[in-house]
């Protein structure tokens, strides 16, 4: 049968993700996201739709949810881990909104009536929508990820943000044969260096700062990277603390042990931290020598308090294992060894070091896993750099859709 998708956000640039799918008696909406920029960025206005799907619980993709479930009634359809930690990121905008006096997009009524229109379901499961069946697998990406393939006369495989090798917290994602491939593209033209080598290169820099005398801070998002980051720590005997929306987070994945690597290994590591449970608990968590925290780009949350103390000290680091974007502080302390604090921009005395750790699939692997599926037609999104997959996938009928603009494919 003939479908048509059309992308809201999110097809030639990260994040902001949403699309439209739509064949004979229903539309639904894949994804509805936000940018967290300073103002944030919103994807193309939502049209009716009967149904949404929900692939991850990263902001850049589930931040405008309840703008639609909320106020249109429908239902969402996710994994159960996904929708409660989705909860926590849409209060936690609206509080951002409130704050930094941004128009608010949606109220904390429209996330309750989100909530009470999931339809949870998880891998391996296949609902019926219409003329067509859903069934869920693994993205690997975080706990709960998932990919949807959609299958009516032919069959499209819908992947989210994808990883395909595992990790300490979530195990990989692993091709389907599938006629149609919508993928994300995020690190077109780059790959990862061998996870091994990271691993052991953080951890040979985390021992080598707390042994001179110094304080490891380590700015992470909640979301995952604080859990892997844990995990990556737990055997060191050092005084180590967490703080941030990430002990929420990881309190929940431990709810769902189904989506995660080892859990046994995630209750260790979170019994090796100290947890800040209030902000007088910082001075002592600031005294510790290895100190996890979000914001992970440094722009909000806990962070900045920490930096205070370790700036002007040689012996301390700040360890970036996250993506910086344009325009954040993480990004200024990359380039430019400043940070905005308080409406300040100060030098960072203290050393600064990055290292790769990443949730998405590289450039090759991309490449392999797509192969894995073997589709007639792929169509990329979330990526700026698209064109770069065209010489490795030749043999292929490559679509790189542009925003707002409606295609055509059997479904």
């Amino acid at each position: 049968m003939k479908a048509k998708y059309r992308f809201l956000g999110g097809a030639d640039m990260v994040g902001c993700m949403g699309m439209t799918l739509e064949w004979p008696g229903k539309t639904v909406l894949i994804e509805y996201g936000m940018n967290p920029t300073k103002p944030p960025e919103y994807p193309i206005p939502a049209p009716p739709v009967d149904h949404v799907f929900l692939t991850h619980s990263h902001l850049d993709h589930c931040g405008m949810i309840p703008a639609v479930c909320g106020r249109q009634h429908c239902e969402l359809f996710t994994t159960p881990l996904s929708a409660e930690v989705g909860e926590l990121l849409m209060n936690d905008s609206v509080k951002i909104a409130k704050a930094e006096n941004y128009p608010l997009q949606y109220s904390a009524g429209d996330i309750d009536r989100t909530m009470r229109n999931v339809v949870p379901f998880t891998f391996g499961d296949t609902i019926e929508v219409g003329s067509a069946d859903v069934t869920l697998h693994s993205a690997g990406h975080i706990p709960g990820a998932a990919m949807f393939m959609f299958e009516g006369d032919t069959s499209t495989l819908y992947t989210g943000d994808i990883h395909t090798i595992d990790q300490k917290l979530v195990k990989k994602a692993e091709p389907v044969k599938c006629e149609n491939l919508i993928i994300e593209g995020t690190y077109g033209g780059r790959d990862h260096p061998p996870q091994k080598q990271t691993e052991q290169e953080f951890l040979e820099k985390v021992r080598e700062v707390v042994e001179r005398g110094g304080t490891c801070l380590i700015p992470v998002f909640a979301i995952g990277r604080t859990q892997e980051i844990m995990l990556q720590l737990m055997d060191l005997d050092y005084e180590m603390w967490v703080d941030g929306m990430g002990r929420s987070v990881t309190r929940l994945y431990l709810e769902y042990p189904e989506y995660l690597n080892n859990p046994r290994k995630l209750k260790s590591a979170r019994r090796n931290f100290h947890t800040v449970k209030h902000s007088n608990m910082r001075r002592n968590a600031a005294k510790g020598q290895v100190i996890v925290t979000t914001g992970g780009m440094m722009d909000g949350g806990p962070v900045l308090s920490y930096v205070n103390k370790i700036k002007n000290d040689p012996r301390s680091a700040i360890l970036i294992v996250g993506y910086q974007a344009d325009d954040t502080n993480g990004r200024m302390l990359l380039d430019h060894g400043a940070l905005n604090i308080d409406g300040v921009i100060e030098k960072i005395q203290c050393e600064v070091e990055r290292f790769d750790f990443s949730a998405h699939a590289g450039h090759s692997q991309i490449v392999e896993f797509i192969h894995g599926c073997n589709p007639d037609n792929i169509v990329f999104m979330h990526s700026e750099v698209r064109e770069l997959f065209l010489p490795d996938l030749q043999d292929y009928n490559v679509i790189l859709p542009e925003p707002d603009k409606v295609y055509e494919m059997e479904l």
